[in-house]
């Protein structure tokens, strides 16, 4: 890896250049040689990117290590676009280019027309430009409406008006954004969606090297790291990407989803917009409240209501979170509370943040994604509750309900007002408080446990949740089976 100086110290020219004793490498064993670097190092090898150290980033290394180009398969959120933008963390600070190079000319080994002929006319006096690491990545996003212009290049006749040169000069090309991404990392998002055409046009490229431009043959000899993403639905032999273009690319790494809760909190604790001015000290988030907002997500990937094949982005709980927290900081403003202590009931005041994240499939659009949401909501809840509750009766909480008792605790009500309505409920605060380490005099925190475990008592079908969040004792007919979403909707004439 190259030493950081300011270009003022770097050569100028292609004879101080060559004085230096620099030596240009191959973009791949440029990447290649500084991850061997960073290796023996023992360095954090992609920073901020967490649950695939066992999986995605020994695959991308092994890859990167055999000089390959790579595609990244997998559904929304699962950050590959910020793994290809951190493969620039393995390019060198700067690298010298012939000065006024649209493609990055190598002085060593110029590939274009203008940088050949600027050697040829000044030789060692040729001026040299250094780039930084940033600008050697190009990233397009594949559509339908790409063209070869876009990609490859275009004859431009206004650069051979100018120049006087004919349409088949080599200089009258305007070039697109893979020769102009040369000597460094060139992707594509959706590789799939791109028109076979320009498949055809990369695969060239990849293969021989050249590629016909309005019908004139023009020799690209790039030097690029190719890496592309797409889904795997799409990338199929009998789909949407063509045999030849899918085996020139030498490693296909599938990402996922964490696969662990405690990985996926960490993700939304990083990404996720939290600390804010004026809260630092005053918000708390109790993990319970973390660990159901991933559990939801987890819920939705499994639900057969939500389309698989566009997954649910870990994006969702990163947004849902920040709502939770943004109803509780309204709620601390209305009342003028000093705590901020997020509770399941400002989850379900942040389902807007949860409907556009998912796409539904036929039965779930019928039921509408409203109600799948407050349903995944319940299910989550309930997971957690029995994760923390395992073992403990709350018999005389469900019977005061029995009762012909009620219990509404509003988003906007202040933590007070509802530990005032909370000690009426036989034993629920005192039980609510065995897993946590709070105490009794946290009065923000304590309700929202109690919440924890209301919701979770609703989600085992032991009490039931009216639609304004009002808890009650379940019907009789609902009694031996889980209450899940179809037996609310039966309540609200919706099913019947």
């Amino acid at each position: 890896m190259s030493s950081p100086k300011t270009f003022r110290e770097l050569p100028q020219s292609f004879g101080e250049l060559k004085a230096s004793g620099y030596r240009s490498v191959p973009v791949k064993d440029e990447l290649r040689a500084n991850l061997i670097t960073k290796l023996k190092r023992s360095e954090k090898l992609f920073p901020g990117i967490v649950g695939y150290d066992e999986t995605v980033i020994p695959q991308l290394v092994n890859a990167i290590l055999a000089k390959h180009n790579i595609i990244l398969l997998g559904l929304r959120g699962q950050a590959k676009s910020r793994i290809i933008r951190q493969l620039t963390e393995l390019l060198d600070d700067h690298i010298p280019i012939i000065a006024g190079s649209e493609v990055n000319d190598d002085p060593f080994h110029p590939i274009s027309a203008y940088g050949r002929q600027t050697l040829e006319l000044h030789g060692d006096a040729a001026q040299i430009d250094w780039i930084e690491r940033d600008a050697r990545f190009v990233e397009k996003l594949a559509t339908p409406d790409v063209t070869i212009a876009d990609i490859i290049g275009d004859v431009d006749p206004i650069k051979a008006a100018k120049g006087g040169h004919l349409l088949s000069d080599e200089l009258t090309i305007h070039y697109g954004l893979l020769p102009r991404a040369n000597r460094g990392i060139f992707a594509i998002n959706e590789l799939p969606d791109l028109a076979g055409k320009i498949q055809v046009g990369l695969f060239n490229i990849m293969q021989e090297g050249d590629v016909q431009i309005k019908g004139y043959p023009v020799r690209l000899p790039l030097d690029v790291m190719l890496v592309f993403s797409a889904n795997p639905e799409d990338y199929t032999a009998r789909g949407k990407i063509i045999t030849p273009l899918k085996d020139r690319i030498g490693t296909e790494i599938t990402t996922h989803y964490p696969s662990e809760i405690q990985t996926a909190v960490e993700i939304t604790r990083q990404e996720a917009w939290v600390i804010r001015d004026g809260l630092k000290d005053r918000l708390h988030v109790p993990d319970f409240i973390r660990e159901v907002i991933e559990q939801i997500a987890f819920e939705a990937r499994d639900d057969n209501r939500v389309d698989k094949h566009s997954g649910v982005s870990q994006r969702m709980p990163i947004t849902v979170i920040e709502s939770v927290i943004s109803n509780a900081e309204r709620r601390a403003l209305l009342t003028e509370e000093e705590d901020i202590v997020p509770r399941i009931s400002d989850i379900y005041a942040a389902t807007p943040s949860m409907t556009g994240k998912m796409e539904l499939e036929y039965e779930g659009e019928q039921i509408g994604a409203s109600r799948i949401a407050k349903d995944l909501i319940k299910r989550a809840a309930g997971e957690i509750f029995e994760g923390y509750f395992v073992g403990i009766d709350f018999a005389q909480t469900v019977q005061w309900f029995d009762q012909g008792n009620n219990l509404r605790l509003a988003d906007t009500a202040s933590a007070e007002e509802c530990r005032t309505l909370l000690e009426a409920v036989p034993e629920l605060i005192d039980t609510a408080l065995i897993p946590f380490d709070f105490k009794a005099i946290d009065q923000a925190k304590v309700v929202a446990a109690c919440e924890l475990v209301l919701e979770g008592l609703y989600a085992e079908n032991k009490i039931s949740r009216n639609e304004e969040g009002g808890y009650t004792a379940v019907t009789k007919a609902k009694k031996d089976r889980r209450g899940m979403i179809y037996d609310d909707l039966t309540e609200t004439g919706k099913y019947s």
